[in-house]
């Protein structure tokens, strides 16, 4: 038995946001309801442990709650809330290697359960709120820049070169299920790229899913990065959310040209990474037997082209 779980805690009523209960339902199968029927005694155990009180609404992503606390001297936090994955477990391993410098700040982590204990941002200031798509991306650059200088510390088991491996072995089995003879050259060609490169994955510290929803304001800086799903490798791996985001079929080679001179990366290089990124994307979406997003597509074709 979990010791979130244990009889003698009395869960706290906590509000669990409707569009996250249907994520954890509908998207995360067995795995994401178990996961929310927890939810009421996870947040209880945690609150209760780190002498916690809420402070606010909760938030929530498609598969964390995040709720506003306060801790016992007063100092404003935020609980989040997960079920951990191979895509999350390196989270706090990140965090505390970027100690606060471009991301938000890990106060406190329970390995058991991988809740994190996370410095309080300002959700008022989410760079989703800018308008201007060009300011979005070049601040999205600027943060991948400092964020990827980082060398990804030793123990951080998720790897691009076993990503790379991984995309290569499950190819061939997808496209004989993709029907559309463009797309399946499209992918076979976006796995010839990642041959080209998979030899070099590279080694710093990457994000891997920073867009404009990722990124809140505080009074400390301007722009911190939140909830990333870290691995070591190219930093060329990290450009694709700011591409497809407020997707323009017309601005994704500005993107991509802004973000490549921004991280000083190598063109081709990038290129192969980025192509990398839209085949992971694809691959999921076939072996999910799910339609393949026409952004996506359409992003790749002009990224080959």
């Amino acid at each position: 038995m979990n010791r979130f779980t244990h009889a003698g805690i009395v869960p706290r009523v906590i509000d669990i946001p409707a569009a996250l209960a249907a994520s954890l339902t509908h998207v995360h199968g067995p795995a994401g309801r178990a996961f929310l029927t927890a939810l009421p005694r996870l947040a209880a155990y945690h609150l209760d442990r780190w002498n916690l009180r809420p402070d606010g609404p909760p938030m929530h992503g498609r598969c964390a709650l995040v709720l506003p606390v306060a801790r016992a001297d007063g100092t404003p936090a935020a609980l989040k809330l997960q079920n951990p994955d191979e895509e999350t477990e390196g989270e706090p391993t990140a965090l505390r290697a970027w100690a606060g410098d471009g991301a938000v700040r890990l106060l406190d982590h329970d390995p058991a359960t991988g809740t994190l204990l996370l410095e309080r941002l300002d959700p008022a200031r989410l760079l989703a709120h800018d308008p201007d798509d060009h300011r979005v991306v070049l601040v999205i650059a600027r943060l991948l820049a400092h964020l990827t200088a980082r060398p990804a510390p030793p123990d951080l088991r998720r790897t691009l070169g076993a990503v790379a491996q991984d995309l290569l072995d499950r190819t061939p089995r997808a496209l004989s299920r993709v029907p559309d003879p463009a797309t399946r050259r499209l992918l076979a060609d976006c796995a010839a790229a990642v041959r080209e490169v998979a030899a070099e994955p590279g080694d710093r510290l990457l994000h891997w899913d920073l867009h404009d929803e990722n990124v809140l304001g505080a009074a400390r800086a301007p722009w911190l990065a939140i909830d990333p799903k870290p691995l070591a490798g190219d930093p060329g791996f990290d450009l694709w959310p700011a591409l497809v985001n407020r997707f323009d079929p017309e601005d994704v080679r500005w993107r991509f040209d802004a973000m490549t001179e921004a991280l000083t990366l190598d063109r081709d290089r990038a290129r192969s990474w980025t192509l990398a990124r839209l085949l992971q994307t694809c691959l999921w979406s076939v072996e999910s037997e799910h339609e393949i997003e026409e952004e996506w597509l359409e992003a790749g074709r002009r990224l080959r082209g």
